[in-house]
C-alpha cells in the first residue's frame, strides 16, 4: 500500500521480512505453529496484544489467517512503528500504542484490560532477565483467564555447549552463503532506512533511543517455562523449536 506519502509500506514490510528470514529461514514456520495455538486455545477471533510489534508482522499474519481477529501493537522503535501503521492505516481492528516496555506503567497506555492471547517474536531477548520476569508478571496480568502467551525467540540452553557451537557455526556458515547472494543484514536494513525521506527521522530517533544494539540475555526454554508458571501462568512448555529457537507457550 502506497499512502499519501507517496511511501510503499508493503515493499518496506517485504524487506524487513527478508532481513529477518536472514537469521530464521523457519520464521514463518514459527508463526503457523503459533497461530494454531492461538486458533487451538482462544479461538478464530481473538483480540490480540502484539508485544513490541515492530512493523507489525505478527498482526499481519493474524489478520490473514483470523479476518474477525483484533490486534493492539505496542513497541518504542519510532521507525518500525512508522512502518506499522503505514500498512495498517484505515484498518479499524488495528491499534498501535507507543510505549516502553521497561516502563512499569506501560499497560496503562492500552486499549483493553485484558487480551485473549498475547504474542511476540524475536524481541524480548534485548532485555536482561530480571526486566524480563518482570515484564512476564504485567503480561500475565493482561491475559484473561484461559487466554495465552506465547514467545518465540532465542532461548540458549546452556547445558549442551557443543551441541550450540555446532548448530551456531552451521547457521552462520549458511549466513555468509546468503549474504553472498545479497542478503542485508540487520545492521544494512537500517542503512538503507536511514536513507529513506520518510523513515531518516524516525530511524535517527530510534538510534538515540536503542543505540547500536541491545544486549539483552537469552536464557533458556526451561528459563521462561518456570517464570511464566511462578508470575502466575498455569502451565508454560515449549510447542515448537528449531536448532537455536523455541516457541513457548503459557496458558493463564
Amino acid at each position: 500500500m502506497t499512502t499519501s506519502t507517496g511511501t510503499d509500506w508493503a515493499a518496506w514490510q517485504e524487506s524487513w521480512d527478508r532481513q529477518q528470514e536472514w537469521y530464521m529461514p523457519d520464521r514463518e514456520e514459527r508463526f503457523r505453529i503459533m497461530l494454531d495455538m492461538v486458533e487451538a486455545l482462544v479461538g478464530n477471533a481473538p483480540r490480540v496484544l502484539d508485544l513490541a510489534c515492530g512493523t507489525g508482522s505478527i498482526t499481519a499474519r493474524l489478520l490473514a489467517r483470523f479476518p474477525e481477529a483484533t490486534s493492539t501493537g505496542v513497541d518504542l522503535d519510532p521507525a518500525l512503528l512508522a512502518i506499522a501503521r503505514g500498512t495498517f492505516e484505515g484498518d479499524d481492528r488495528v491499534s498501535f500504542v507507543t510505549a516502553d516496555l521497561k516502563d512499569p506503567d506501560w499497560p496503562t497506555a492500552l486499549p483493553y484490560d485484558s487480551y485473549d492471547a498475547v504474542l511476540t517474536a524475536t524481541a524480548l531477548h534485548w532485555l536482561h532477565s530480571e526486566p524480563l520476569a518482570a515484564l512476564y508478571g504485567q503480561v500475565a496480568g493482561l491475559v484473561r483467564d484461559g487466554g495465552v502467551f506465547m514467545n518465540a525467540d532465542h532461548m540458549i540452553d546452556e547445558s549442551t555447549p557443543r551441541i550450540n557451537a555446532a548448530e551456531r557455526a552451521q547457521r552462520h556458515a549458511r549466513m555468509d552463503q546468503a549474504k553472498q547472494g545479497g542478503a542485508l543484514d540487520w545492521a544494512e536494513w537500517w542503512q538503507v532506512a536511514a536513507q529513506d525521506p520518510v523513515l531518516a527521522e524516525p530511524t535517527a530517533r530510534r538510534f538515540e533511543i536503542y543505540g547500536e544494539h541491545a544486549d539483552g540475555d537469552m536464557p533458556s526454554a526451561a528459563w521462561h517455562a518456570r517464570v511464566l508458571r511462578e508470575k502466575g501462568f498455569a502451565e508454560a512448555r515449549p510447542v515448537w523449536c528449531s536448532p537455536s529457537d523455541t516457541l513457548l507457550l503459557a496458558v493463564k
